[in-house]
């Protein structure tokens, strides 16, 4: 059996992607690229390798790697995270140099290839606003979005009460009774499935602030609905360690070199 058929070893763009290298589709081009060597030998697309094989990364695949950039954009509603869809646009057709924004302190310049392959890492629904994160660096995609993810992501909330057929908009903290709070921290369930602790708390009587380790399909929505708050806006503030700030809605700037998620 070839070294790259056998079974008793992991593929090498999972092995790349499990030493935070890159991602696995990053890895796949390294290697077509010949950036890859397992053992002294140019690797192939598909070679499965065990844990006491030698890599060896060209300096080639890091100065491709470190080309690659990141930005960080205020997503206005009516614009889709990722592929168009009913007519929406996607959020990525707002980066450009006429919406980047004028404090941008980073000294990158735009050019029209940091688009190729720009993609979104996670979701922010249409109706949603705020801190949109979009990568061509697959390494800063799985650290968001990987299996095991555990970055922390807040938001604003602003919500109605609803109750008995009438809604109440004002002072909702008072309305709404305290286990139903208790319950958005801890004991709701998604498709069948329990979700992960959360922290909620009032950040004014008409807005609650959530704080989640997990991204499940319009969440947060749900979450309110099934303790009878209706969610009127929505607003991604902070991602990790790094913060929407003053970035203006529709506009973008580059991810620092000094910031971390």
């Amino acid at each position: 059996m070839s070294d790259a058929t056998r079974s008793d070893g992991t593929r090498l763009n999972k092995r790349l992607a499990e030493l935070g290298l890159c991602s696995r589709r990053e890895a796949d081009a390294w290697i077509e690229s010949g950036w890859v060597r397992v053992n002294g030998a140019v690797a192939s697309v598909g070679l499965q390798v065990r844990a006491d094989d030698r890599i060896e990364v060209d300096p080639s695949a890091r100065r491709s790697q470190a080309s690659q950039v990141t930005v960080l954009l205020n997503k206005p509603v009516g614009y889709v995270s990722g592929q168009a869809e009913d007519g929406h646009r996607p959020a990525v057709t707002l980066v450009g140099p006429r919406t980047r924004w004028r404090e941008d302190r980073s000294a990158m310049r735009f050019a029209p290839s940091q688009l190729r392959g720009l993609a979104p890492a996670g979701r922010l629904d249409i109706d949603s606003t705020g801190l949109l994160v979009l990568t061509q660096d697959g390494r800063i995609a799985r650290q968001l979005i990987g299996e095991d993810s555990d970055i922390d992501k807040e938001y604003l909330v602003r919500v109605h009460y609803v109750a008995a057929g009438a809604a109440v908009a004002q002072n909702v903290q008072a309305a709404l009774p305290p286990e139903a709070l208790t319950r958005l921290r801890h004991g709701l369930h998604l498709d069948g499935r329990a979700l992960k602790p959360a922290q909620v708390e009032w950040q004014n009587p008409e807005q609650l602030r959530f704080v989640l380790r997990e991204g499940r399909k319009r969440q947060i929505r749900r979450m309110c609905e099934q303790v009878g708050l209706a969610v009127v806006g929505l607003k991604r503030v902070r991602i990790g360690g790094v913060r929407l700030g003053a970035l203006p809605p529709g506009q973008w700037r580059y991810l620092g070199p000094q910031e971390r998620f």
